[in-house]
């Protein structure tokens, strides 16, 4: 009964998760939602510095310490290691987001089931989070408050000798010093002690030395912890490998093509793919998605660009926190947009705890949830390192930095950093792209939608001042590149990014006002790149010219080649029976959307196939100014120009050059 009680649980749990936010539907079952993690194992020897943020370009095997990466199941995290030794204690560490709990709870259905049934003959989950835990209890107190439905008493449970597993799920959560003296602990699961000695009995085995424990904690939790077990393992999970990432899309969504749609809109944004190694970042990237889907047939309409996903994430990350202080969290948050903004400017992701308290970020209740610290080595004195979560999440909050208000007191303390944008943005201009993800987010930031969401759902003011510098400052670097006496043009690909990411049309009317071409040499255009492009094209009015040279059209993955516009129909990457749109469709779409300008357009060296005729067709058959189509180095053969030529005949038709 007890096992059949928490798999009903267990699932009814997961299913609230899943639905959060999401379009109503059935619920699915737990294991066709639980995508395997990849995790790193370390014995307590090994158990050291960690290597701080998650990097933009490093797999999951690279995320810790030199430790093996593998997929884990869950009857793996006590099998016997490489020395034949069981482990009896296993601590699993992960931030926040990367799926302690939902190892947990995969734990208790398998159990549920019968499949853990040899290793346990019961299993007892505290969640520390959520349960309210008296001040003083037994073992036998526990048990029956996480199981109050047992028809057994707890005390005869404990007093059989039976395999038994504890689980804390979270423990850092309970805030316990342990630093008891080890001569008050307990022996008998009936005492009632206070609970912190009763926990360090447990965790001492000096009660139920037989019984093994299973813990989940953030990083910070594990400096007391460390100093009370002994065998233990760690776990270290790192999120989703590559593979993993796709598998989540599919197991999230229950369409198959709209899972393939939104893993390739993920795919092709190399931001959003890598925070994607972070499970609840995927979910937060489906969750988004599933909502536009609703709506709508496909993708292709999405507005939701990079930053109001990390907005969304970032009001998940603070959803229970206490409202009743909002100045206390714009605080906090400018806080950690300085110390952000301080390391992307000197190329640092990890900062000593000093720095940590000189800001006044050390705040149990807020820190955990942005910074991961990395415990002190042995023989090292200037205590613990933070680093955050992932690099991304540090070049978001960099952003923030600019944008964040403040009462001119808090950043005047500091006496670190300038709120200068237009130093931001030269730096960025002449030198230091790799501050690129850092500018597109401050576009995001500046939006009215993102404006009006960090203040109604997060409590933070965000200033609209820095607008006016953004546009001067893409207005300007055109200019600058543009030679004398030429068409001005824009020849960036990144101009397009950051006024998708702002995603207002009245601010890139502005922004692209004055220019009158389009210019683009050897991109990898993905399915997130054509989107921009997209964009951007309906709301420029002058364009005249478009010279796309060298480029190529993906709709997966750009490293594949299955999907770009170089090969015949047949080789596109369609997994479920829905044909993809020809690789141009989004460009000749945006053109054939808006009363256009238009009278050039080249797309030389773009290995086009007789897949995209059929749009070139309409599109020459429409637009009532194009007069030059240049379409050299292509493979369209007979048949794709069979097409091309009733474009050509239809009497809309003001095409007077095609080469």
């Amino acid at each position: 009964e007890h096992r059949r009680n928490c798999r009903e649980h267990e699932v009814r749990e997961s299913r609230q998760d899943r639905e959060m936010g999401a379009c109503p539907r059935e619920s699915p079952s737990f294991h066709s939602l639980f995508t395997t993690l990849t995790i790193a194992r370390e014995p307590q020897s090994k158990r050291g510095a960690k290597a701080g943020a998650v990097g933009t370009s490093q797999g999951c095997a690279n995320a810790s310490n030199g430790a093996a990466a593998t997929a884990t199941t869950t009857q793996a995290l006590f099998e016997p290691d490489r020395e034949g030794q069981t482990p009896q204690v296993v601590v699993l560490v992960g931030a926040p987001g990367m799926g302690k709990t939902m190892m947990v709870r995969k734990v208790m259905v398998e159990w549920g089931e019968g499949t853990l049934q040899a290793q346990f003959d019961f299993v007892f989950c505290i969640d520390c989070k959520a349960i309210a835990l008296p001040q003083e209890a037994s073992v036998a107190d526990l048990v029956s408050q996480c199981c109050p439905g047992l028809r057994v008493p707890a005390g005869k449970i404990l007093d059989g000798q039976k395999k038994i597993l504890f689980i804390f799920d979270g423990f850092e959560a309970l805030g316990l010093s342990l630093v008891e003296p080890e001569a008050e602990l307990s022996s008998d699961p009936r005492d009632v002690k206070p609970l912190e000695l009763t926990l360090m009995s447990l965790l001492k085995k000096t009660v139920l030395p037989e019984a093994s424990l299973l813990i989940t904690t953030r990083p910070m939790g594990l400096g007391s912890l460390g100093r009370c077990l002994k065998g233990e393992h760690y776990v270290e999970i790192l999120g989703f490998s590559a593979a993993r990432r796709e598998e989540y899309f599919h197991r999230y969504f229950e369409n198959p093509s709209r899972a393939d749609m939104a893993f390739r809109f993920a795919r092709g944004n190399e931001i959003l793919y890598s925070l994607c190694i972070i499970p609840v970042m995927s979910w937060t990237i489906c969750t988004i998605l599933e909502q536009e889907l609703c709506g709508k047939k496909n993708l292709l309409e999405c507005s939701k660009a990079t930053t109001g996903m990390m907005m969304f994430f970032l009001s998940q990350l603070l959803k229970h926190r206490d409202r009743n202080n909002p100045q206390l969290l714009q605080q906090f948050l400018l806080q950690l947009c300085s110390l952000a903004a301080d390391g992307i400017w000197k190329h640092k992701v990890l900062f000593e705890e000093k720095e940590i308290k000189d800001r006044g970020l050390d705040q149990p209740g807020l820190l955990p949830l942005f910074l991961n610290e990395k415990i002190l080595k042995e023989g090292e004195d200037h205590g613990n390192d933070y680093a955050f979560t992932h690099l991304h999440l540090q070049e978001f909050f960099a952003a923030m930095f600019y944008v964040l208000e403040d009462d001119g007191e808090v950043v005047s303390g500091l006496g670190r950093l300038e709120k200068d944008v237009n130093k931001l943005l030269e730096s960025y201009s002449k030198s230091r792209k790799d501050l690129n993800v850092t500018v597109r987010f401050l576009f995001g930031l500046v939006s009215q939608k993102s404006i009006e969401f960090m203040d109604k759902t997060i409590g933070c003011r965000i200033s609209p001042r820095a607008r006016e510098e953004l546009l001067t400052w893409l207005q300007e670097r055109h200019r600058g590149i543009s030679h004398p006496g030429q068409a001005l043009k824009v020849s960036e690909m990144d101009t397009f990014h950051f006024l998708f990411e702002m995603n207002e049309k009245s601010f890139a009317q502005s922004a692209l006002g004055c220019f009158t071409d389009l210019d683009l040499q050897d991109i990898k255009l993905t399915l997130y790149d054509q989107m921009a492009l997209s964009f951007c094209i309906q709301h420029w009015a002058e364009l005249g010219c478009i010279s796309l040279q060298g480029c190529s059209f993906h709709w997966q993955d750009p490293d594949s080649g299955a999907s770009g516009a170089g090969g015949h129909p047949g080789a596109l990457a369609v997994r479920h029976r829905e044909e993809l749109p020809s690789p141009i469709h989004l460009l000749c779409r945006a053109l054939r959307l808006r009363g256009s300008a238009l009278q050039v357009l080249r797309l030389q060296w773009c290995r086009l196939s007789e897949s995209c005729c059929t749009e070139l067709a309409a599109l020459v058959a429409e637009h009532p100014g194009l007069a030059r189509l240049e379409l050299g180095d292509s493979s369209l053969g007979d048949s794709g120009v069979r097409l091309l030529c009733e474009g050509l005949r239809h009497p809309g038709c003001r095409l007077r050059v095609l080469r």
